[in-house]
């Protein structure tokens, strides 16, 4: 019994053994409370960790936006989205990729609906010159009706602050204008884009003009480290809403990678049920800010979300 037993004590402890090595030791940089990462021990949830705006707005806006009716829809022709859908004020309405058409389903509720508020379905006109047949309903889980566009829900977003702003454009990957037929408004977002990078690894280096070489998942978009995690013992400070804004890098392949240290290569078992890549041992993410490949939006926001460097270095992080 004593054999079998220190046998088993001994594999946990080359276990335990491998993953310090690959995520404990060697590590030049500080936690926020100015301990080295490598010896830094877990601590609670930071009860901001994502800085004050957390991109949700107030509860005064959000009730005001969720109850305000569409009313006459309009199209507005942009240069670089094509044709998008607004309501009667000039507001851009929006569809959810995680949504169905067929049959209609909203999948967005709670925090969601706060950022993402529902167009509800009553007093809707269909926009000029666009197909009326199109234009539907589809009961919510809590009972309201919302409308639809080709069976896709449709949504403001809490951050448009005026008529013609497009700022949920690309949000997360997922969230997109609509246009008059239901679709994505983005011109070719429905498909590949022509400034798309094509046949891009898992992770990859590309040379950005301002902040030299820097990492990018399989899309070309940047990706980036949250000055506030801790790499040993692995811990993201970003969490509910703030991961709205800053998508987890989702696991990669070792094999998938191409120019980017594969030291402490790990996948992060988060809290929140949520698998992240790590390098090095840091956790990994994009911001929903940048639309296009090749956008460094969130560089230094805050000043605690910067790029990442081959090495897993913070990129142009103050010293």
């Amino acid at each position: 019994m004593n054999t079998w037993r220190n046998a088993s004590l001994a594999v946990t402890a080359v276990t335990l053994l491998a993953l310090t090595t690959a995520c404990g030791q060697d590590k030049g940089e500080e936690s926020p409370n100015g301990q080295n990462v490598g010896n830094a021990s877990p601590a609670g949830q930071a009860a901001d960790s994502y800085g004050s705006d957390s991109g949700y707005g107030s509860g005064a806006t959000t009730e005001t936006a969720s109850a305000k009716q569409a009313g006459q829809l309009a199209v507005w022709d942009s240069k670089k989205l094509g044709k998008v859908v607004t309501d009667s004020e000039g507001f851009t309405l929006y569809r959810f990729d995680k949504d169905t058409a067929n049959p209609p389903k909203s999948n967005c509720e709670g925090d969601c609906a706060k950022v993402w508020p529902p167009v509800p379905a009553g007093n809707v006109t269909a926009a000029a010159g666009s197909d009326a047949a199109l234009v539907g309903k589809v009961t919510r889980a809590d009972g309201t009706q919302q409308l639809t566009l080709a069976g896709w829900p449709m949504y403001r977003y809490a951050k448009d602050a005026q008529p013609g702003d497009a700022q949920g454009q690309g949000v997360g990957g997922t969230w997109f204008a609509s246009a008059p037929d239901g679709k994505k408004a983005a011109v070719n977002a429905d498909g590949p884009s022509g400034t798309e990078p094509a046949d891009l690894a898992g992770l990859s280096v590309r040379k950005d003009p301002k902040l030299g070489d820097i990492v990018v998942d399989k899309r070309g978009m940047t990706v980036y480290r949250f000055k506030k995690d801790v790499a040993w013992p692995m811990k993201s400070a970003c969490t509910k809403a703030c991961l709205s804004k800053w998508p987890v890098v989702a696991p990669v392949a070792k094999n998938d990678v191409k120019g980017v240290t594969t030291k402490g290569f790990v996948t992060f078992d988060r809290p929140d049920g949520l698998k992240q890549q790590a390098i090095d041992c840091w956790p990994l993410y994009t911001f929903s800010g940048d639309v296009r490949p090749g956008d460094t939006n969130g560089q230094g926001f805050g000043g605690t979300w910067y790029a990442v460097s081959p090495h897993a270095k913070l990129v142009g992080a103050p010293k």
